[in-house]
């Protein structure tokens, strides 16, 4: 009968001598009129991204970032959520949807953008198929800049809105 044996500085010791989740920054400054504490249900809409703020969301909700810990969730219908969480520039195409959705969001809401391109226009700002800036929709209560942002970002942010 043999046993097994790993040899030092190997990838299966690393598995047990390391931290799994990053320790949580302290507490941001809480974002003034937006009334939640505690928890925070969002309705994700990808108004025209490119998916790299997508795969950065879940990084954030992933339990490495864990933004459930702080309160912030995903939902699948806008008639459940306290906001929306909005990635890429509004593209013709999505611009109905997404006026759609904040219509059915009970009031108040809280607006989030998610990237540069949801925040200024990014690099499609003068496309020809984009419909205008997520301002020229909604007013924005929080803008989380970069292409894509970090999930530490997204998390930060979303502990803005909670005050966890």
């Amino acid at each position: 009968m043999s046993t097994f044996r790993y040899r030092k500085g190997s990838i299966f010791r690393s598995l047990f001598s390391r931290a799994r989740t990053e320790r949580a920054a302290s507490i941001p400054e809480v974002i003034p009129g937006t009334g939640l504490r505690g928890s925070l249900q969002l309705r994700h809409v990808d108004a025209g991204s490119c998916n790299g703020c997508e795969v950065e969301i879940a990084s954030a909700f992933a339990p490495t970032y864990d933004a459930a810990r702080f309160g912030a969730r995903l939902v699948a219908s806008p008639r459940h959520a306290d906001g929306v969480l909005v990635t890429g520039v509004v593209t013709r195409n999505m611009a109905g949807a997404l006026v759609r959705t904040l219509d059915a969001l009970p009031r108040p809401i809280v607006v989030v953008a998610c990237g540069d391109c949801a925040v200024s226009g990014g690099i499609f700002r003068d496309a020809y198929g984009v419909a205008g800036t997520l301002d020229s929709f909604v007013d924005v209560d929080v803008r989380i800049p970069g292409c894509p942002p970090h999930p530490g970002a997204i998390t930060q942010a979303l502990r803005s809105l909670t005050a966890r």
